[in-house]
């Protein structure tokens, strides 16, 4: 919902960073890959009960995160790293409910469990969306630098983003982000299906 702007407004920081990496030889497939091991080190610590640990690797996983499609336009983008990018990126974000899941089992595991199926809902459409988008040759001209169409939503990488730092702040009210968060993403996802519907009927 706010991607946009929040990308609009890290831009400098991000292209400033991309410039000394690629400077540096550092590939936008290696950033993506130290993002993902930050990522799954974010949610070893939140299983482990270390929250504040695990938002500072969310935090950084992140930021490595959007620094390696940066590096990739100042050098050279592949289909091969877009994929392995969306590809780590969902399986980083399924981590943390499962996370928190087994940080407290008998209290977090329902609610991960319906968050997690809430995500795959945002995560089908958002990706049959953007195979048939393809197929048809179709171009969202207000991102033009990602790697192909996919739609917008309630909750989309930054909502998701201060969703999990939000759990991790405050552990307690985990139960209640989950819940609030998996009803967004459920109205995500119809919004989702009605407009890829009406793109492809």
């Amino acid at each position: 919902m706010f991607d946009r702007q929040a990308s609009l407004l890290i831009q400098p920081l991000v292209t400033g960073l991309a410039r000394t990496a690629a400077r540096l030889g550092l590939s936008a497939n290696q950033l993506t890959m130290s993002a993902f091991c930050i990522g799954m080190i974010a949610s070893y610590s939140i299983a482990t009960g270390a929250y504040l640990t695990g938002a500072t690797a969310i935090l950084a996983s992140r930021l490595l995160d959007a620094l390696d499609g940066a590096v990739a336009r100042l050098t050279q983008a592949t289909d091969a790293g877009g994929f392995l990018d969306i590809t780590l990126d969902f399986v980083f974000y399924a981590s943390v409910p499962l996370a928190f899941a087994f940080s407290d089992p008998a209290r977090n595991a329902l609610p991960a469990a319906v968050l997690l199926a809430a995500f795959m809902g945002t995560s089908a459409s958002f990706l049959a969306f953007a195979v048939l988008a393809a197929k048809r040759g179709l171009q969202n001209l207000s991102t033009p630098n990602k790697s192909f169409y996919f739609l917008g939503g309630l909750t989309e990488a930054g909502e998701t983003l201060a969703c999990f730092l939000a759990m991790c702040a405050w552990p307690d009210a985990f139960i209640e982000l989950a819940y609030g968060f998996a009803v967004l993403c459920g109205i995500t996802t119809v919004i989702r299906i009605h407009w890829g519907w009406q793109a492809f009927r």
